[in-house]
């Protein structure tokens, strides 16, 4: 189709100030950027006293199931995502031949959509899907763990390492963008990093990066991240921080040592890369060792009570007359919200001007996180609008080029001629997320238009046509 975006404040995605100007898109790209365009027979847009700006790239995000469950992808489209990561913390729907659902985080992030004996297998499925969005996988250390050993809560012989490499070659000659893990949880925990370099090894060899859930986000946070740093030194590939933080309240004030050491390794020749959501609390299992009244945890979902989604620990304990760590037990299988993290700390990883934004958020939880539908607007409206935490471009930035730069997106994360037309058109004014911890799935307010490749994926508070996501494909000199 060809559309023309009239009037609007163009932010380019490269972090400079705005320009007044018109935007013309033809079929997937953009065809011109300037003043006064006059398109034959293209569908006028007024985006007068609006900001147009390149589409947001999730980096980090669970949507594996759901972007073939429900291609519409509302959650993301609705605050102006028109790329998501899939693959991260080591889990992922394929390789899985035999789906055990105890431990590989598969019922947080299939939506129904099954899983998948092989890579390739998994992205022709998110291909027929034909998202709102485009899609970049990563393959999991722990699902592949999983497929060559079973029980994968031991260390791994050499013959079962053997099988993971191949594969993980089977999922980078299919398309995947590098290599996951999720140390920290029990199916991975076992790994040693000589398990995990050579895994990573396989994923350099196809130009891939190394994104890491650490080892351990908290006490050990700087032991997590050496080891980390390692294993790309070792494999010669670039480490991704996934959801930087610092966790637990004794640990509270820690971000400006993170940040120090990821700037030491940098300047020692070393590419680190790092992403964060732009919340204090945090989203996984619901695991009853971390209710010990330490912090306040929130029943994201519960397999046996799902009554209890949406309400404390604390709240359910006393309603149950037990301890937090009984109730804890008594609602497992579940899901859980960990409020683990300072907003101190989170500022200032926010504050730096590599990092990246990816909302992590888990569309099958019953109760999710409200970074899920609010990460991007929440980065746009309170920090960079209300906080004044950095400049309306420069947090446009690190959504689009930064991202796209740094993940291998050619053609993307900008507004000019050629590149392909991802765009979302916002009111500064109003943008903003009303998702919260008490009504989590509520749709960002200011996004107006989102287009992916040409395709309309969101108007006027509404879902459009769709299908214009991709695959993509991490491009790299290598």
């Amino acid at each position: 189709m060809t559309m023309l975006l009239k009037g609007g404040l163009v932010l380019d995605g490269e972090g400079n100030p705005p320009i007044a100007a018109d935007v013309a898109i033809a079929g997937d790209r953009i065809a011109a950027v300037g003043p006064n365009l006059d398109v034959a027979d293209a569908e006028t847009i007024d985006a007068s006293g609006r900001i147009v700006a390149p589409g947001f790239i999730d980096t980090h995000t669970h949507d594996d199931g759901v972007v073939i469950a429900d291609p519409r992808m509302i959650p993301k489209v609705s605050q102006g995502v028109t790329t998501v990561v899939v693959g991260n913390c080591g889990i992922g729907l394929a390789p899985v031949s035999q789906p055990r659902v105890e431990g590989m985080g598969l019922p947080a992030i299939s939506g129904g959509a099954g899983t998948f004996p092989t890579f390739a297998g998994y992205l022709r499925a998110v291909a027929a899907a034909k998202p709102a969005v485009n899609v970049l996988a990563l393959v999991g250390h722990t699902t592949v763990r999983q497929e060559a050993m079973g029980d994968a809560r031991r260390p791994a012989t050499a013959a079962e390492i053997c099988r993971m490499e191949s594969l993980v070659e089977e999922a980078m000659r299919a398309g995947a963008a590098g290599l996951s893990s999720g140390l920290y949880y029990p199916d991975a925990r076992t790994a040693a990093m000589a398990e995990v370099v050579a895994l990573a090894r396989v994923a350099a060899r196809h130009g891939g990066l190394y994104a890491t859930h650490l080892r351990d986000e908290e006490d050990g946070v700087v032991e997590a991240m050496d080891e980390a740093f390692a294993i790309g030194r070792a494999a010669e590939l670039p480490v991704l921080l996934s959801h930087h933080k610092v966790g637990g309240r004794r640990n509270w004030g820690r971000a400006f040592e993170t940040l120090a050491k990821i700037a030491a390794t940098r300047r020692a020749g070393q590419p680190v890369l790092l992403d964060v959501y732009p919340y204090s609390a945090s989203s996984t299992a619901l695991m009853p060792e971390r209710c010990d009244g330490s912090i306040a945890v929130r029943v994201a979902w519960s397999g046996p009570h799902p009554e209890m989604n949406g309400r404390d620990v604390d709240d359910v304990a006393a309603e149950w007359g037990c301890s937090r760590t009984e109730a804890a037990e008594r609602l497992l299988p579940a899901g859980a919200i960990y409020f683990m993290m300072d907003e101190r700390d989170v500022r200032a990883i926010l504050a730096e001007p590599t990092t990246m934004i990816g909302s992590d958020g888990l569309p099958c939880d019953a109760h999710p996180h409200p970074r899920l539908w609010g990460s991007f607007p929440r980065v746009l409206g309170h920090y960079a609008r209300d906080e004044k935490l950095f400049p309306l471009a420069e947090a446009v930035r690190r959504m689009t080029s930064l991202a796209a730069d740094n993940l291998g997106l050619a053609g993307r994360g900008r507004i000019r001629p050629g590149a392909f037309a991802d765009v979302a058109v916002f009111d500064a004014a109003r943008i903003g997320s009303r998702a919260t911890f008490e009504t989590p799935a509520v749709a960002a307010d200011g996004i107006e238009l989102v287009v992916v490749n040409g395709a309309v994926a969101w108007r006027d508070g509404a879902p459009g046509a769709g299908g214009g996501g991709r695959l993509l494909r991490r491009e790299t000199e290598a």
